[in-house]
């Protein structure tokens, strides 16, 4: 799948659970290429998006945030800033549930120029069942909790996207 590809796939489905998306010229630098994040909306500069996959890990960090939250965040989001560090672990989940849902190759979001030099423990880990991060995404009510007696779909299943 080329990235143009990649880049529709990922942005239509981060509209369709109702974030919302501005493509627009970035000027200046980002914290990753091609993406920045104003009052809760996911600005994209298609020329300088590097990785389509990021496009998920920055959605991530919205979804984890309450709706009011979500709209006063701008700038960059990294751990340490808008008290996403103790969230990264869910947005990493997060992720991984998203490119499962999307079918997308692990290495689209976790690739090799990414999460510190760990992106491949981050695939191991997911693809074995171990999901470092699920009991923030269980505790948010995104998806089900390993206690929960319904036939509902477990983990990487969400039941819905984004915190209310």
């Amino acid at each position: 799948m080329k990235d143009t590809e990649q880049v529709e796939r990922i942005t239509a489905f981060l509209e369709k659970i109702g974030l919302e998306l501005e493509f627009k010229k970035l000027d200046g630098s980002t914290f990753l290429p091609g993406i920045h994040v104003e009052r809760g909306k996911i600005q994209i500069d298609k020329e300088k998006l590097l990785y389509p996959g990021d496009l998920l890990h920055e959605a991530g960090h919205l979804a984890l945030l309450t709706p009011d939250e979500r709209m006063k965040t701008s700038g960059n989001i990294e751990p340490g800033e808008n008290k996403q560090e103790s969230m990264e672990m869910g947005v990493i989940c997060w992720s991984w549930a998203a490119l499962v849902h999307l079918q997308l190759d692990p290495k689209v979001v976790f690739h090799d120029n990414g999460y510190r030099g760990a992106s491949n423990y981050y695939i191991n880990m997911y693809s074995t069942g171990q999901c470092i991060g699920l009991p923030l995404l269980q505790w948010a009510e995104l998806c089900k909790h390993q206690t929960d007696p319904t036939d509902l779909p477990a983990f990487p299943h969400m039941l819905k996207w984004l915190r209310e």
